[in-house]
């Protein structure tokens, strides 16, 4: 799971430079066009610390799906709440990008932690 963390940090933060790039490019330069970016430092920061330290990979793992979930509730939360007036703008596209990489995330995660509970148990 940690190279997995590791792996969805590295895409959140090439949407996030990505995205501020074409913000630039666009002349409507933001910091939060860098918000998948810094998501993604932390979830690659994450995976690379539970990678080192193997007595805190649960906890850390946990960590990380926890900020991979608020980042999914942030994104899709704020498109829904625009639901009636959302254009297919650069700044939509990264946030139902985010939206699907921090939710395929947790899928993932989930599905992993459940394995290793079975794994334990039998």
């Amino acid at each position: 799971m940690p190279a997995t963390a590791i792996l969805f940090g590295v895409v959140l933060i090439l949407l996030g430079i990505v995205g501020y790039v074409v913000a630039v490019s666009d002349g409507n330069a933001s910091v939060t066009a860098l918000i998948p970016a810094f998501f993604g430092a932390v979830l690659a920061g994450l995976g690379v610390v539970s990678q080192m330290k193997e007595s805190l990979r649960k906890h850390l793992m946990h960590v990380a799906v926890v900020v991979a979930l608020l980042g999914f509730i942030a994104t899709a939360g704020r498109l829904i709440s625009r639901l009636s007036s959302l254009t297919a703008s650069p700044a939509v596209i990264s946030q139902a990008v985010m939206a699907v990489v921090c939710l395929v995330f947790v899928v993932l995660a989930i599905r992993s932690f459940a394995a290793a509970r079975r794994s334990r148990e039998a």
